[in-house]
């Protein structure tokens, strides 16, 4: 399912604003907590967050002649700067922990900010990132998809938080464009029984078997197996 920048767009301001509402809720006990990404405080994950946001606020029009990647070859480029990532959480939650939610509304209001100049561009204009030049309506889902991901994250991180981090219409416009990236390097038509399995699945958080995949995706027609994903999962 296409999902256009308008809509896109209106979904991240969304689950931002739900994200930074459960965050409210949070003591220190809570961020000081281990998230369940190995290695990462909750602290550290909120950081991440913060960086999720600055993305956009960074991004700028791209030349006349560039060539944009699509968004699966983006996750792909962003996965290998996994290291970086880290190293650049871990001193950024470092630097913003006097007041760690003042930090993110600072890149969430510079983020929106430089959103809305992008799209006064052009309908979709290609931008460029720290990653790769993309369509801004890509790029903008590529964040949605963090944060639905670290969203989810966070709410198994603390389960006894109140409240789900993740919106219902988020989490299915991220499982719907996962599922496209496979669907398109695999010729397969299938479709998905439960967008939060699929989009743990997709993004590395549970185990790559026939049960697990087979319990978030299944062929389009009865007639059709399910195939074997497993080599080309996670994709983020």
């Amino acid at each position: 399912m296409a999902t256009d920048l308008a809509t896109t767009d209106r979904l991240l301001r969304a689950q931002w604003l739900r994200l930074r509402e459960w965050l409210d809720q949070l003591d220190d006990d809570a961020t000081a907590a281990p998230s369940v990404l190995p290695g990462w405080t909750v602290a550290e994950l909120v950081a991440h967050v913060g960086r999720v946001m600055d993305a956009v606020a960074v991004t700028q029009p791209a030349d006349e002649d560039a060539h944009p990647v699509g968004l699966g070859p983006y996750l792909a480029l962003a996965a290998e700067r996994a290291e970086r990532i880290d190293a650049i959480t871990r001193q950024l939650a470092q630097e913003i922990a006097a007041d760690p939610l003042a930090a993110l509304d600072r890149h969430a209001e510079d983020a929106f900010a430089q959103l809305h100049d992008l799209r006064a561009l052009a309908p979709d204009p290609v931008v460029r990132t720290r990653v790769a030049e993309i369509r801004l309506s890509d790029l903008v889902l590529s964040r949605l998809l963090e944060l639905v991901v670290h969203g989810d994250d966070l709410d198994r991180s603390l389960p006894e938080q109140p409240g789900d981090v993740v919106l219902d219409e988020a989490l299915e416009v991220v499982s719907d464009a996962l599922l496209a990236i496979v669907t398109g390097r695999g010729g397969w038509d299938l479709e998905v029984v439960e967008p939060r399995a699929w989009v743990r699945l997709a993004c590395g958080r549970t185990p790559r078997d026939a049960d697990t995949i087979g319990a978030a995706l299944r062929p389009r027609y009865t007639s059709d197996s399910t195939p074997d994903l497993s080599g080309m999962l996670p994709l983020v």
